[in-house]
């Protein structure tokens, strides 16, 4: 999944990037409701973790703004303040959640995955295609019921294509999708990583490549 993560205060926001991308997740920071603004203008983000005051633009009217024009994004509101006022206040605005500091790593990927398990479009908790199936939730993904040993990419790489239900997905939307900011555009990545794919998925084939059109689950 793509998360940003708004947070003005440096430290933290490193500490929460890094934590998110070991747990397989594509990661930016921005770190004012300003720069939060432009990030979301040009990429569609599934999670954004949002301080609730930010310098400049304050985060109240970020999450405004993201409920207005972003509606595929979630939004998991941070604040210092533990009070139920405040958070009424935060959810009254559009927030999906709400977590205060300090909070416990483990509490904050487990609430980041539970809103990008909350799509606008009804998608089945399970993905399958014939005898591949992942769980996104719990990470785990099998074929003929064999359990598959896969990386974050890889597992990431998967859950894109299979939630595409047949549709090519094109490299730079793999790329954006499962990757972040940090990434070469002109990186071998997704080639490479496909590769690997195909290698632990086994026979007969089931990601293919569509001429000019990228990858897909399936033939048709």
């Amino acid at each position: 999944m793509r998360v940003l993560v708004v947070e003005d205060f440096e430290i933290l926001a490193r500490a929460v990037r890094s934590g998110l991308r070991r747990e397989g997740m594509a990661v930016d920071v921005a770190p004012d409701g300003d720069d939060a603004l432009a990030r979301l203008a040009a990429t569609r983000y599934d999670v954004v973790v949002l301080d609730r005051d930010l310098p400049g633009t304050h985060g109240d009217d970020v999450c405004r703004r993201i409920v207005a024009t972003c509606p595929a994004s979630r939004v998991l509101m941070l604040t210092a303040s533990s009070t139920v006022r405040d958070r009424v206040d935060g959810l009254g605005l559009g927030a999906d959640d709400y977590l205060t500091k300090p909070f416990d790593f483990a509490e904050l990927v487990a609430r980041v995955r539970a809103l990008a398990r909350r799509p606008t479009a009804l998608v089945p908790p399970v993905l399958e295609h014939g005898d591949l199936t992942l769980d996104p939730g719990r990470r785990v993904a099998s074929r003929a019921g064999r359990r598959l040993d896969l990386s974050p990419k890889e597992l990431a790489l998967l859950e894109c294509l299979l939630a595409a239900a047949g549709r090519p997905v094109p490299a730079e939307e793999l790329l954006e999708r499962v990757w972040d900011e940090a990434a070469d555009p002109f990186t071998t990545a997704v080639k490479t990583t496909v590769r690997r794919l195909r290698a632990k998925l086994g026979d007969p084939p089931v990601v293919h490549t569509v001429r000019e059109g990228g990858y897909r689950i399936g033939e048709h």
